[in-house]
């Protein structure tokens, strides 16, 4: 394989990765960024560990979806990842429930 058909190859499955993504992403309730993978979880637990003075994380998450394309299997039960970089969680927006305008939850 080529150079040029390697970067294609991997521009494609990007774009694949994306677009899963994005048709995903509102079945989850974190993004979890660690120093070599990007998640989505429903569940994150983050604690702060120290061994012999070297402080790291470890991050347990369930119900998760990794962003990795090279990865077959990208939906797991339950990660758990060893990290002695940051870790960033944060919580995904959730659309608001909205009672339609008219109907019988709404006096007219």
């Amino acid at each position: 394989m080529s150079s040029e058909d390697l970067e294609k190859y991997e521009t494609e499955m990007e774009l694949q990765l994306y677009r899963e993504y994005r048709d995903i992403v509102g079945q989850f309730s974190y993004v979890v960024e660690t120093e070599r993978r990007f998640y989505l979880a429903n569940a994150v637990d983050v604690q702060v560990r120290n061994s012999e003075g070297e402080v790291y994380f470890e991050v347990r998450m369930s119900d998760a979806w990794v962003w990795d394309m090279y990865r077959p299997a990208r939906f797991v039960k339950n990660v758990r990842v060893i990290t002695f970089k940051d870790v960033n969680v944060e919580e995904l927006d959730k659309p608001e429930l909205r009672l339609p305008e008219s109907g019988p939850f709404n006096e007219t």
